[in-house]
């Protein structure tokens, strides 16, 4: 079997700096950490993760929780890409992920008692009911724990700029032309909370007068329910020109209500009316339809979530709480006419 004394013997360097590169520290370089590895990978070597935990004190797996209630999985393409962030920085440290939920052995018990079955050093969580008991159980306890989209006191969190975000979403638009501008929102979140934030101070900034039923409440990453709160705003007697969806994927819903009542966004324009459409997330399905939509760094999030997670495992007196905020950008498609034209 293949040892690191044998890979330090290779590289001519110590069982040290071997011991170091392996285990992703940071206090050697990043040319010999790469040369270490591909060494390492080269002979064969699997380092005894045993042995590794006995001496460390540590599993190297971090948790991750996430409940998707559209069980969509990974198929969810925003999630799945803050996932494959996420594995990345993980696995550049030498840290393994488990998914967890709370059962064990098919008993029904705490997350905070799964992770400790497991041995987990820390756990990243999103896309779950924050207000869900077990999970300020787990926020409460001494599981090291990071945070996507949400805040926790004295945890850190990793947020996308929601309220940002639809800023640059409402200014696209109004300067296109547009003064009747609809948003369709997701559940009360704080994503949400976040969102209509930027939506009402985007409005009240440019002076725009949105009446209330041009606000409407609906569910993330449903198509079937954006629908109907689509075929409402339509219906109205003074309709909107633009409608702000809750995420790409509901919008085709959205788009289905468009076509039912005889118009479609510019792109794809086969009626004499047309409505003009912003999404949110970037997925390849808004690339595909040229939708104009916010694109979230999801893979920076999940990079960044583990990074700082790992940092609060190796030096918890060293490491402060934060809330890391990751900007998106806008993509351009052709889902806005331009009225100034």
């Amino acid at each position: 079997m293949v040892s690191m004394k044998d890979i330090a013997k290779r590289c001519g360097v110590s069982v040290a700096t071997v011991s170091k590169a392996l285990n992703g520290q940071k206090d050697i370089g990043q040319e010999t950490r790469k040369r270490i590895c591909a060494v390492a990978q080269e002979m064969g070597y699997m380092a005894n993760s045993v042995a590794r935990a006995l001496k460390t004190n540590r599993s190297y797996n971090l948790g991750m929780l996430f409940v998707d209630e559209r069980r969509s999985g990974l198929g969810h393409e925003y999630f799945s890409t803050i996932l494959e962030g996420f594995k990345a920085e993980a696995e550049a440290h030498g840290f393994d992920i488990t998914f967890i939920n709370s059962h064990v052995g098919n008993q029904p018990d705490s997350y905070t008692k799964h992770c400790r079955y497991r041995g987990l050093d820390g756990i990243v969580v999103a896309c779950v009911d924050f207000n869900d008991p077990r999970i300020l159980d787990l926020a409460a306890s001494d599981i090291p724990l990071v945070t996507i989209d949400h805040i926790f006191e004295g945890h850190t969190a990793i947020l996308s700029d929601n309220i940002n975000g639809v800023d640059t979403l409402v200014r696209y638009a109004y300067n296109k032309g547009h003064r009747k501008i609809a948003f369709i929102h997701g559940e009360n979140t704080a994503v949400t909370r976040g969102r209509l934030t930027g939506f009402h101070q985007a409005c009240q900034n440019l002076g725009l007068e949105i009446p209330p039923e041009y606000i409407i409440p609906s569910v993330y990453h449903d198509p079937d329910l954006c629908e109907e709160a689509t075929r409402k705003l339509l219906q109205l007697p003074d309709p909107p020109t633009c409608i702000l969806f809750p995420d790409d994927f509901s919008f085709i819903g959205g788009h289905n209500a468009m076509l039912e009542a005889g118009c479609s966004i510019p792109r794809l324009s086969v009626f004499n009316r047309e409505i003009s459409a912003l999404g949110y997330d970037c997925i390849n399905l808004a690339r595909m339809m040229h939708l104009t939509t916010y694109t979230q760094n999801a893979y920076a999030i999940g990079r960044t979530a583990a990074d700082r997670l790992i940092r609060l495992i190796e030096h918890p007196d060293e490491t402060q709480t934060e809330q890391v905020l990751v900007s998106g950008g806008l993509l351009e498609g052709t889902s806005v006419r331009d009225l100034n034209v």
